[in-house]
Formats: structure tokens, C-alpha cells, sequence
């Protein structure tokens, strides 16, 4: 299976901007049919605190977004959504679309990021979410759920083999965000997709450094600090020879 991510410098609360940029980076090289395309943290408006900007009810602009992305490359794709609903609870979520532009999964960031005041305006998720696909159990994580090693083995314990990480992680922080990734693939003997954005928000810079991890924490692919579409081909027997050869995993007790 191919995973492709995309990292731009993301136009602060400017949906159509950031869908257009999006359009063209996989235009430029169109990703072979079955893909999984993933795409940061709240891609279409930045890691803002503004509701009014960002939180959709279902079916609105971003998903539809995805939705028609999907289609029109045949993909499955992923991206980072704010979702209102009903009463009055709000979700960071990674939203998944299929190649019909169908939602075939949906997870909810478990960790709100309080130095940035996200926990005032987030309701956290309360469980993962996986789903099949190009013979993986992929597991979604979003940003600061990086931080927290018991959610992904958690997920492992329950047959994770691809861990998917929607970021805006930023550039001060960078070597952890590199180190991160690596240990939650090893550890968990997985692999790790860690997708970030690069450039600058009214507050912050991002570093880019989109990361495509192999089980054994070797780093396959790097965006660097620019725009870039990272890519790699996944392989699911890689994960189950790894595990078989160097049984980590299955000697780990769960307290």
C-alpha cells in the first residue's frame, strides 16, 4: 500500500486557500489508486482556537472536501476536522473518507492541548478508532496524542500494525516530535505516519518534517522543513515478519 502526506504552509482560517493548495499538490503527482493520502491537524484553517472558523457540523465544507478528494483520485484520505454536535460538545477529529466518498471512520483527539487553552474549547475523545485498509489496522492519533504511550499500546494490544499522526507540532519542539515517532514505532514494533505542516501561523512556526517510520524505527521518508508530499510503500507482512523475528510485543505486559 502507498501512504503519501501532504505539508504546505497553511493558510490561517482560510478553508478555500488551504483546499485549492491541497488540490494542486496531488494534481501535480497524482497518488495510484487505493492510496492512503493524509493531511495535519485542522488542515483547512490552522491550529486556531476561533470556533466560529473552524468547527463544522457533519457533512459540512471540510468533509465534503475529503469527500470529493477521495473521489476524484480514488483514494482513501484523512484529515484533521473540528466537529460540533449535538449538545454543544466539540471534537478535534481525524476524519477518513473512502474512494466512494463515503466516511469510513472517525476519531477524536484523546489529549487537548491545554498550553494552547484547547481543552477550554474540546471535548477530549474517550476511546481509538481502527480501521482496515491495504491489509492494515490503521489507528488515527492527532498531535499531542503523540505524547501519551499507553493510548498506542492500547492500540497495538488490540492489532494495530499502522499508527497515523495528524500534527501542527511546532519547530521548537521538533526533535521531539522526530523522537516521538520513532519510539512509538518501536516500541510498538508498527508503523509510524507522522504528518505535519511547515511555514507559520500569527503565533507560531512549523517545522514541516512530515515522517513515514518503518516497525523498526527507521525513518523511510521525510518531508524536510519546505513544502512536500511525502511517500512511501507500506507493507504489512513487514510488520508481522518484524514481530515474529523480535517478539517485543508479544513479551510486553500490560499493567
Amino acid at each position: 500500500m502507498k501512504i503519501i502526506g501532504c505539508q504546505w504552509d497553511v493558510a490561517w482560517e482560510d478553508k478555500p486557500a488551504n483546499f485549492d493548495r491541497i488540490r494542486a499538490l496531488l494534481r501535480q503527482s497524482p497518488p495510484p489508486a487505493g492510496s492512503l493520502v493524509v493531511l495535519p491537524e485542522m488542515f483547512a484553517t490552522g491550529f486556531t482556537m476561533d470556533l466560529s472558523v473552524t468547527r463544522e457540523a457533519l457533512h459540512a465544507p471540510t468533509e465534503e472536501f475529503l469527500e470529493s478528494v477521495a473521489r476524484e483520485f480514488e483514494c482513501l484520505v484523512m484529515g484533521g476536522v473540528v466537529r460540533g454536535g449535538r449538545g454543544g460538545i466539540t471534537e478535534n477529529q481525524a476524519v477518513v473518507s473512502d474512494p466512494r466518498g463515503r466516511i469510513l471512520a472517525r476519531f477524536a483527539k484523546l489529549h487537548a492541548f491545554s498550553p494552547a487553552g484547547e481543552e477550554r474549547q474540546i471535548q477530549p475523545g474517550r476511546d481509538i478508532t481502527l480501521f482496515e485498509w491495504g491489509g492494515f489496522l490503521v489507528c488515527p492519533f492527532i498531535c499531542y496524542d503523540l505524547r501519551f504511550p499507553e493510548a498506542f499500546r492500547q492500540a497495538a494490544a488490540r492489532g494495530a500494525t499502522l499508527f497515523v499522526v495528524l500534527a501542527n507540532w511546532p519547530a521548537v519542539r521538533v526533535a521531539h516530535w522526530i523522537t516521538l515517532l520513532q519510539a512509538r514505532a518501536i516500541e510498538n514494533q508498527a508503523y509510524v505516519v507522522g504528518v505535519n505542516r511547515c511555514g507559520a501561523d500569527p503565533a507560531v512556526d512549523y517545522p514541516g518534517r512530515s515522517l513515514i517510520i518503518d516497525p523498526r524505527g527507521e525513518i523511510l521518508a521525510d518531508g524536510g522543513p519546505e513544502e512536500a508530499v511525502v511517500a512511501a510503500e507500506l507493507d504489512p507482512k513487514v510488520v508481522e515478519d518484524w514481530r515474529e523475528a523480535f517478539p517485543a510485543l508479544r513479551d510486553a505486559h500490560l499493567f
